[in-house]
């Protein structure tokens, strides 16, 4: 490894946010963690993107938390096809959604723990 360079983690990526993000992308970090158990935390090389799954590669992630000045989304891989009685998903892809996280109510709130287990069962029954 280069002189000066050192290698991106979660830590390193969020430290480059306001104080209040840092908190809200620890928070759900925890979460994360909790409910996707065992998971691999693959940190993307260049963006705020902190991928969580099982094995390498794009079809492994269950969830990605992505990082702003203004906050946090937690991306649901195949979240479109997701139950979200709540309607706590947002985003218009054929595919994914996200949960925007601004306050700290938001990583709490009704639905959020259900949404992430849910990506979970539909990762794990994928072919």
């Amino acid at each position: 490894m280069p002189s000066g360079t050192r290698t991106r983690t979660f830590a390193t990526v969020a430290e480059g946010y306001p104080p209040a993000v840092q908190a809200l992308a620890r928070a759900t970090r925890a979460l994360v963690l909790e409910l996707v158990p065992d998971a691999d935390e693959s940190v993307d090389p260049a963006g705020p993107y902190i991928g969580y799954g099982y094995g390498t590669g794009y079809k492994s992630l269950v969830c990605v938390i992505s990082l702003s000045k203004t906050g946090v989304k937690l991306a649901l891989t195949r979240g479109a096809s997701l139950p979200d009685p709540d309607h706590l998903l947002e985003g218009a892809g054929k595919v994914h959604r996200h949960i925007l996280i601004k306050t700290p109510a938001d990583v709490v709130r009704a639905g959020v723990r259900k949404l992430v287990r849910a990506a979970l069962a539909a990762w794990k029954a994928q072919p």
